[in-house]
């Protein structure tokens, strides 16, 4: 039996392993970090009713509403814990790894596909992500299934035939009545129907279904249209993979069409009308959120906080997809070895030109995309381009096959994963978010009726209120609670920045009040200047402060 057998037939039970692994990895400590702003605020949107989560991403969000929504009906049945709402994540993220394994099957064998899973089980990158209470697993678990379901379409010489004729032809096999069964063990040429069979049992007994893989193709064209347009509806920034797909598979068509070459390549574009077909399918599913997107779009181009991405982000980000290890001097030599790897991988994918092109456009026309779009206004961000390691990952995989011996594989799969391990454990050990829990005890334990609680930034009075209404349901707290210098419940303006303009309005605020707090985060971009706690310090004393891990709870006393 040869090697590439035994690993077929192993095949299934190592991705559960891997899977099982790296699920383990997701869910391990999952409640023990605190709910940072962005998470937090995911909640107050899931927590909404249906028509004002809707209302209030057109106002106020920069995201489309598939995560959100799944989110208000997983904490409908499990509740809105710390542990639940990061759960959902950590199970698409689980999820992928399969998916993951089944893409590189498909487009190089089981090594290729057993390493890409291993990879991505342990990746910190994505570890860190499906830990989160935000969309980016959800985003990652659609392109894998899109990107699955096209490359079976590139693989499959059937995608040249009409969408639909499949399921067309197995609906038709089975209303219609087959041959009986021949007898092989009796003595009879064919079984003959019991007696006591009539009516519907009679007629059962003589439809069969036709067996699943007549209808494949078909599955794979709804796949691919169900989940691009899924992914699209999870991330904006998503609106580069159609982008990407469309590059390719008509580059691959034309490319065809114009070399003719008597090799089949590893990739067969399907029929023009079945792509176009896929892609209308895709724009009617995307298409009631269009308007919106356009206008989140234009809102973001106004303005947003995003840095304009210099060489270092570019760099970091690179280094972050791949191995986003603390930077130290071990991880940096790890970093080369993995980029060694990389280029095996391309080495790999020599013969199968159509292969590493397909890979490249998935992985270059959304950072490059990115990077684009943020010369006019910046939007390149690690965490949207995190479904790009599915083929960043797959290339170091390749990379892996391309030792050919099976020791030496086994052995440098084993290094790079548990340098993934090791990442893995620092993130459990050393990495901190944002300590919501403490700013909001220390205002509890020392609250008087009628304080008035400001916010530098309007938008952390979510993450804020996510902790300390426990407090006001248990020890009825009454406090005034005011975002700086709109409130976002008010106006529907999320993080105005402070002005001068606005410190007559503070001054006003703060009348009637002997105490005030000022829960102080984020003021990098809401007060720059630091106007908020200097017009407090001027009107006020200060008379307690409290560091947390993401800003600083300060109480003022009227003199």
């Amino acid at each position: 039996m040869s090697e590439e057998i035994d690993i077929e037939d192993w095949a299934p039970w190592l991705v559960i392993v891997i899977a099982l692994a790296g699920g383990f990895l997701r869910v391990l400590l999952l409640d023990a970090k605190g709910m940072w702003l962005d998470e937090a605020f995911s909640v107050w949107m899931a927590n909404q009713s249906v028509p004002d989560m809707l209302q209030w991403i057109v106002r106020i969000d920069q995201h489309p509403p598939l995560y959100y929504l799944l989110l208000h009906y997983w904490i409908r049945h499990y509740g809105d814990s710390p542990y639940y709402v990061r759960l959902l994540s950590a199970l698409f993220g689980t999820a992928t790894i399969p998916v993951m394994y089944l893409i590189g099957k498909r487009i190089s064998g089981a090594v290729v596909g057993l390493a890409a899973a291993v990879f991505l089980a342990f990746s910190l990158f994505n570890v860190y992500f499906a830990q989160e209470t935000r969309m980016y697993t959800l985003l990652t678990f659609n392109a894998a299934v899109a990107i699955y379901a096209l490359v079976r379409l590139l693989t499959d010489p059937r995608s040249v035939r009409p969408i639909g004729s499949q399921f067309r032809e197995y609906l038709q096999s089975w209303r219609t009545p087959g041959p009986l069964e021949p007898d092989i063990e009796g003595d009879l040429l064919y079984h003959v129907a019991p007696r006591n069979q009539s009516g519907w049992r009679a007629w059962i007994s003589r439809h069969r279904w036709p067996p699943i893989q007549t209808i494949e193709t078909d599955l794979a064209w709804v796949a691919f249209i169900v989940f691009s347009a899924a992914t699209l509806l999870t991330h904006n920034t998503a609106v580069f993979f159609p982008v990407a797909a469309n590059l390719y598979v008509l580059g691959l068509m034309l490319s065809q069409r114009i070399r003719k070459s008597e090799s089949i390549p590893a990739f067969q574009a399907p029929s023009f009308g079945n792509w176009i077909k896929s892609q209308v399918g895709i724009f009617l599913l995307w298409s009631p959120w269009l308007l919106v997107f356009i206008r989140q779009a234009a809102r973001v181009d106004r303005e947003f906080w995003l840095p304009k991405p210099d060489w270092d982000a570019v760099t970091w980000t690179l280094r972050a997809l791949l191995n986003a290890s603390a930077p130290t001097q071990a991880s940096q030599i790890m970093t080369w070895i993995l980029c060694a790897v990389l280029c095996l991988g391309l080495v790999y994918f020599r013969k199968k030109l159509s292969v590493i092109l397909f890979l490249a456009a998935l992985f270059a026309v959304p950072f490059l995309g990115e990077l684009i779009v943020s010369i006019r206004r910046p939007i390149f961000f690690d965490k949207t381009l995190i479904w790009t390691t599915i083929p960043l990952l797959l290339v170091l995989a390749a990379g892996i096959a391309q030792l050919r011996f099976r020791f030496l594989m086994i052995a440098a799969l084993g290094i790079l994963g548990m340098n993934y391990i090791f990442s893995d454990s620092d993130y459990f050990r050393f990495v901190q978010k944002e300590d919501w829990s403490t700013a909001a005890g220390y205002v509890a334990n020392y609250a008087q009726k009628d304080d008035l609680v400001l916010f530098n930034s309007n938008f952390v009075v979510i993450p804020f209120d996510y902790y300390f209404r426990t407090y006001e349901d248990l020890y009825s707290i009454q406090v005034v609670k005011q975002g700086l210098p709109l409130d976002l419940f008010d106006d529907g303006v999320l993080e105005p920045r402070m002005t001068e303009n606005d410190i007559p309005r503070l001054i006003a605020l703060l009348r009637g009040h002997a105490r005030v707090w000022l829960v102080y985060s984020h003021n990098d971009y809401t007060d720059p200047m630091g106007l908020i706690p200097r017009t407090l310090a001027s009107q006020m004393k200060l008379i307690r402060t409290r560091d947390f891990y993401g800003g600083q709870v300060q109480l003022y006393e009227a003199p």
